[in-house]
């Protein structure tokens, strides 16, 4: 099949799932990811690995570990969820999104598997759009020969497709509440989820978190032998400036005296969280024989590129995009409000899926924005622009409510004064979508 055939096929699958619910689980758990990849005779075997899961930071994590090991030499690959604008995006080698003609081969040759396996019996259930574009990851990483793949986990850990793997270094980012219906209703059983990507002997780097979440993450690392950096502990922070939202920092390893300077160019306080989990992964390889110098430590931070993340887009008004779709990220996003636009107008463009916090997202936002418009992204997932209004317009000073996502980001612009800010966030779904019609604008506007 061609591409177009080839993400006809994968939209059919239905609705994304990166890993069954709960009330499928004991059915089905790793079983379609598993007969996959042992009928592909373990494509995920032929390269190291690293695992990282987490609520947030976990993109951006494995965005600045990939650019490391590609500074360093080391022919990468990354496989992330969801995409922003196309669904290549998910699978790159080399810092290089899968090609088209790469994307319908593979998915050809996972779809005729896939059929065969049905047909014998050996699968029980067709495969869900998610662990097909994981099974194509391992697939074209093995063919493409890299020495190096980064797999960020889509949905919790335990269950999710990408947990086949054994890596030689896991991650657990920043745990906080998101996809409960799927993960749990407390910490505990949110931080048991992602700890099921632990396996033994395997070490962890662990980033900063809630008592409660931290304890059920260490509590399962000893009774596996894991290892663990926790990075609050293990660097500490020697100086540390801000420029236009980006920190710059030092950072220190505390039991060896060892130091690198961190320079992302990525804008809030929470991507140097981030990229030290990063350094602190290379760390670990480092201890492995991997060959990554200091320099390329540092270059790879810099030049890491991570769009839909606090993404600035133009100035004069300052049109930025972010993904904060649960409570922990929309408390970042407004620790960056705070830090960097106290005193400016911001507008708000606000659209959500229906299974999200809106209403405790909006507490935390909507309050610091000058106005609020609902909008939705073109998406079945998504809750209505009135609807949302009828949740959460009692947090904002002002609101309207524009379901046309990219009628509503006029709208901002029209209104939006030159040192005014633009947010256009709530779903990486509204952020690709509208990262998506500002680019055709922009074309537009510069003919």
């Amino acid at each position: 099949m061609n591409y177009d055939a080839a993400v006809r096929y994968l939209l059919s699958l239905g609705r994304e799932l990166a890993a069954p619910t709960q009330a499928a689980a004991a059915k089905f758990d790793l079983e379609n990811i598993s007969v996959l990849a042992e009928r592909l005779v373990r494509p995920d075997r032929a390269y190291p690995s690293a695992h990282i899961a987490g609520t947030n930071g976990k993109g951006s994590t494995a965005a600045f570990l990939e650019s490391i090991l590609r500074h360093a030499g080391f022919r990468t690959g990354l496989n992330t969820s969801p995409h922003l604008e196309k669904i290549n995006e998910r699978i790159r080698v080399g810092g290089e999104e899968i090609s088209d003609a790469d994307f319908a081969a593979v998915l050809t040759r996972i779809q005729a598997i896939t059929e065969e396996l049905l047909a014998a019996g050996k699968l029980r259930a067709h495969p869900t759009y998610f662990e097909c574009v994981t099974a194509m990851a391992f697939e074209y990483f093995a063919r493409q020969r890299v020495e190096f793949a980064i797999f960020e986990v889509g949905l919790g850990g335990r269950l999710d497709a990408t947990n086949i793997i054994t890596p030689l270094v896991s991650v657990i980012t920043r745990i906080d509440f998101d996809h409960e219906n799927f993960l749990g209703h407390s910490l505990q059983e949110i931080a048991a989820e992602k700890a099921g990507i632990l396996k033994p002997g395997v070490p962890v780097v662990l980033a900063e978190q809630r008592p409660e979440a931290r304890e059920v993450i260490v509590t399962r690392a000893g009774k596996l032998g894991c290892p663990i950096v926790h990075t609050t502990s293990a660097y500490r922070v020697d100086r540390e400036s801000m420029q236009d939202g980006c920190v710059r920092a030092r950072v220190t390893e505390t039991s060896s005296g060892w130091s690198v300077e961190l320079a992302p160019r990525l804008p809030g306080r929470f991507q140097q969280q981030n990229a030290l989990n990063a350094v602190a992964a290379a760390g670990l390889l480092r201890k492995r024989g991997f060959r990554i110098s200091d320099e390329q430590i540092t270059q790879g931070v810099s030049d890491t590129v991570w769009p839909g993340r606090i993404e600035k887009v133009q100035s004069h008004p300052d049109v930025y995009l972010d993904g904060a779709h649960n409570p922990g990220a929309a408390r970042e996003l407004a620790t960056f409000w705070e830090q960097n636009l106290a005193g400016r107008r911001i507008y708000l463009l606000y659209g959500a899926l229906r299974d999200k916090a809106v209403d405790e997202v909006a507490g935390v936002l909507f309050p610091i924005a000058a106005e609020v418009i609902f909008t939705e992204p073109r998406t079945s997932r998504a809750i209505s622009a009135g609807q949302l209004a009828e949740i959460a317009a009692h947090h904002a000073a002002q609101s309207a409510v524009i379901a046309d996502a990219e009628q509503a980001l006029d709208y901002a612009l029209s209104k939006a004064a030159p040192g005014d800010a633009i947010f256009i966030t709530g779903s990486l779904y509204l952020v690709g979508q509208l990262r998506h019609y500002w680019k055709q604008r922009t074309q537009v506007a510069a003919r």
